[in-house]
């Protein structure tokens, strides 16, 4: 049995009843549909063809996101995600770079290497090299004045770690952002890369092995190993090309307002809602939330 997850501001029951007709059209075999909260998310059931479920539902109901899984396992014990863009709003090299009167020359690169166009690695070393002699103030101006949570960040963060998951915020980007970020959310551990201080000012250079994709995809694997985990129990979220591994490995890999190589890639994107849209993916209504 599978599910599919209609979510929306303003969702109609009939719409959810059109989705079931879809999902006839396509021999899916479609059963009952049911509320999880009314006009915002609905699941509704099916027995078969989850692909040309998909297919028959995406796009065909404005500003609305749907995810498309099997009933069994949908509540997720382990949770990788990436934050810029992700749990953040910003991407906050782009920011600093702001402060340092550069932000249109390492934002294109920034843009060019989540699109997959460029080595991510590479592309870094030569956003920071940018950077150099940078008052170290500015990060924490920065995180200060820039960087925002992303809605439902901590509703499903928390929620997520109350009901017993293990979330792993793994960062291409810096830990003096990442880790604060990941405190205030709720994530059990941090990863990122280590920007290199000395005299109160930035260095041009980062710490090595640069947190890439292969690290992201390390991370959820690893994960998987210590918790004694299936990946069906595990869900990544991010939208950059340096995240499509850890989307591929996990059991719900989610594009998040993503890039198009990521959205074309990932099993759910969420284009729409905020990320509490991840919540209702698990079946849990908005008096599940440990975080409204």
């Amino acid at each position: 049995m599978f599910i599919a997850t209609l979510v929306a501001d303003g969702l109609a029951a009939g719409q959810l009843s059109e989705a079931a007709d879809r999902l006839a059209g396509v021999d899916c075999a479609p059963g009952a549909w049911h509320w999880l909260d009314e006009g915002r998310a609905a699941d509704l059931l099916f027995v078969s063809h989850p692909g040309a479920a998909r297919a028959a539902l995406e796009g065909a109901f404005p500003a609305t996101d749907i995810i498309v899984q099997p009933q069994a396992g949908r509540s997720k014990k382990l949770l990788v995600a990436d934050m810029d863009s992700t749990m953040i709003t910003v991407e906050c090299i782009d920011e600093l770079a702001d402060y340092a009167g550069i932000k249109s020359r390492i934002a294109e690169v920034t843009e060019r290497a989540m699109r997959g166009e460029l080595d991510f690695a590479e592309a870094l070393d030569a956003r920071v090299a940018l950077l150099k002699d940078l008052e170290e103030s500015a990060i924490d101006r920065c995180l200060a004045e820039r960087v925002k949570l992303m809605p439902g960040a901590k509703a499903l963060v928390r929620t997520m770690r109350a009901r017993g998951a293990t979330t792993i915020l793994v960062s291409g980007g810096f830990t003096r952002f990442a880790e604060p970020v990941g405190a205030e959310i709720g994530f059990d551990r941090v990863i990122a890369n280590r920007l290199e201080i000395a005299d109160a000012r930035l260095t041009g250079t980062v710490t090595k092995p640069i947190v890439d994709s292969a690290t992201k995809e390390t991370t959820l694997l690893n994960a998987l190993a210590e918790l004694g985990l299936a990946a069906e129990a595990s869900m990544a979220v991010g939208d950059g090309a340096n995240d499509l591994a850890m989307i591929r490995q996990a059991g719900l890999g989610v594009a998040y307002h993503a890039k198009p190589i990521v959205a074309a890639a990932a099993g759910v994107r969420i284009d729409h809602g905020d990320l509490t849209a991840l919540l209702y993916a698990q079946g849990l209504a908005r008096r599940d939330w440990t975080i409204v």
